[in-house]
């Protein structure tokens, strides 16, 4: 069934459709909903509850071709959703009273990584850095998208990037062997 046809059988309720739909996406929403939740139970509830928001909401969706994109909008809100009810957001109180940061020119010189690595480095991350970080560099957020996403400055977020950024090169730094 082509793209468009599959979104027209699934705002028509179409449950194969949307079976369709959920195992086309389903992986890599996952893989968008752990790298904020740190939990695989918690990452599933939220890809779940993602898509039954989509499905219910799929008439609100006017290109056929921002599928992927916005679904992955709505896993996100879910999966940020799920922090702030377990309370795991607290920092965003504390984070609008930042003082803004310079961001600092990468002065080092690059040396070979291993993607597990960087992967244990920012899961390493205060949850404050790590989500933006994730939300920034992996899944290609703006960082006003972020500060609307979070309900903070747009200069807040900047300035938890930057730090972030520094305490994640920093870790990347001490785990390569010269």
């Amino acid at each position: 069934m082509e793209r468009s046809e599959l979104i027209k059988a699934c705002k028509q309720n179409n449950l194969k459709a949307q079976m369709q739909v959920y195992e086309m996406y389903k992986d890599m929403l996952y893989n968008v909903s752990f790298r904020i939740v740190k939990n695989q139970y918690d990452a599933q509830d939220a890809v779940h509850d993602g898509f039954i928001k989509a499905f219910q909401n799929i008439s609100k969706l006017e290109n056929d071709l921002n599928l992927g994109p916005w679904l992955k909008r709505i896993v996100v809100n879910c999966a940020l959703d799920f922090l702030r009810k377990q309370k795991k957001l607290s920092w965003l109180h504390d984070a609008n009273q930042l003082p803004e940061l310079e961001d600092a020119q990468d002065d080092y010189e690059e040396k070979s990584l291993k993607f597990e690595d960087v992967k244990k480095a920012i899961d390493g991350l205060k949850d404050k850095y790590r989500i933006i970080i994730v939300l920034y560099l992996i899944e290609d957020y703006s960082h006003k998208e972020i500060a609307q996403q979070l309900g903070l400055k747009e200069s807040t977020v900047r300035n938890q990037y930057v730090r972030g950024k520094r305490l994640l090169k920093q870790q990347l730094q001490n785990s390569i062997v010269l």
